[in-house]
């Protein structure tokens, strides 16, 4: 009796059952549908530009003797898609005093819409060299342009030029700032100062970024004299907020005088102060410094840190020195009586550092500074980046606590007019 073999006969593989290269077959269908979204979206332009033409023209080969304008023809013309310049057959109109612009054409070739893309993507970390890499692909029958290295190069430097000229000349006339922070960041030989404010109802805004080899009298100076060329307000009470310099104290004192209500940044303090003593020494001083920091109590808060200052004075005296040095500059918050929330905001410039902190991820792909100019606008384009992601100050809600007590220091001082005039 014959058996039948349990081995399964060799059978040829049929031509339809080969692999097929999934993620191939996707790249291509991918490819495809974007080169079919930009080939309608050119007809859909076009058509666009076709009904302009009608409108300015009437309707094509009827017998208008009236007729305002005519058809010219057309033109090879560039328009921006996807972050470069596209070349494109462009419509024309004439009349007898020259050609008429179509307006979808003006819209679609204004290049704000390019400029703004190529800002970004600096911002976002795309070295020149491979910004067009960044860009989708386009359809090999389109002509493009603007998206070499020095296209680019050009585009960000003009960009940035325009958006600091409008920053450092925008008013400030408008804005009801009650604080003022003021913070520098070093950038290789450059020291930059950015001044950051905080409107009565807690809103933030970045007010500006002037550039020095130094922190000193004439930067600091310059910095406030353009503020106040601005609108700002001098001739009321303002609580200022400085991280400790004295050419920026001083500047401060030549501007507003006593209407200046200056707060020493407690965090830089407690820094400089722990950075004269050893280790070992550095946990004790930190826990008396912030006892005194968090303290209710001006006076109470004076004699944590005086006594502080005397049992440091036989062995570290230079630490003694800096408890002492602008010891009441300190607790300037504290005497405002404000609550604990906005106290701790008001009480550093973390708010201002926090901004600075923003520009070191733009300006982090920038190998060398050739240049303060250029400095200057990588750190604006950075600033106005963050701005786009403000909040308002923590304990914003207490705000009108803070204004009520810096009018009625306004009465203390004198300052009765600017004070009738805030109530009105």
């Amino acid at each position: 009796m014959k058996t039948k073999s349990r081995i399964a006969p060799v059978v040829p593989q049929a031509e339809s059952l080969r692999h097929l290269p999934l993620v191939d077959l996707l790249v291509d269908t991918r490819t495809e549908l974007l080169e079919l979204a930009q080939k309608s979206g050119m007809k859909v332009f076009l058509t666009m530009l076709e009904e302009d033409r009608t409108a300015l023209c009437g309707l094509r080969y009827a017998h208008e003797p009236d007729r305002p304008a005519s058809r010219a023809g057309r033109t090879p013309s560039e328009v921006v898609l996807g972050g470069r310049k596209v070349t494109m057959q462009r419509p024309r109109v004439r009349t007898a005093d020259g050609e008429v612009p179509l307006p979808t054409f003006q819209t679609m070739a204004a290049t704000d819409p390019l400029d703004r893309r190529v800002v970004e993507q600096m911002l976002v970390g795309v070295a020149t060299r491979q910004y067009a890499r960044s860009l989708e692909p386009v359809g090999p029958e389109m002509t493009v342009r603007g998206i070499s290295k020095s296209a680019v190069s050009r585009r960000f430097v003009a960009r940035t030029k325009a958006q600091l000229l409008a920053w450092q000349t925008t008013p400030l006339d408008t804005l009801a700032l009650a604080v003022l922070l003021i913070d520098g960041v070093h950038v290789g030989e450059h020291c930059l100062l950015v001044a950051l404010g905080i409107t009565e109802d807690g809103t933030k805004h970045a007010l500006g970024l002037w550039e020095g080899s130094t922190e000193n009298a004439t930067l600091c100076q310059s910095l406030l004299t353009n503020l106040q060329s601005r609108g700002l307000r001098t001739n009321r009470s303002l609580l200022v907020i400085l991280d400790g310099s004295k050419a920026l104290h001083r500047a401060v004192r030549d501007t507003f005088g006593d209407l200046a209500l200056i707060q020493r940044c407690q965090i830089h303090k407690l820094r400089n102060i722990l950075d004269h003593l050893p280790e070992r020494q550095r946990p004790w001083v930190k826990a008396i410094l912030n006892r005194a920091y968090a303290s209710d109590d001006v006076p109470k808060a004076t004699r944590l840190l005086k006594d502080l200052a005397t049992r440091l004075e036989a062995d570290y005296p230079s630490a003694a020195e800096s408890v002492r040095e602008g010891l009441e500059e300190t607790l300037t918050i504290i005497g405002l009586k404000l609550p604990t929330v906005l106290r701790r905001s008001l009480s550093t410039t973390n708010a201002a550092e926090s901004l600075i902190s923003r520009t070191r991820q733009v300006k982090r792909n920038v190998k060398r500074w050739r240049g303060g100019q250029m400095v200057v606008r990588w750190v604006a384009a950075g600033v106005l980046e963050a701005v786009k992601g403000f909040r308002r100050l923590k304990g914003y809600k207490e705000m009108p606590q803070l204004v009520a007590a810096l009018r009625a220091r306004d009465q203390q001082l004198g300052v009765v007019k600017v004070a009738a005039e805030h109530v009105a």
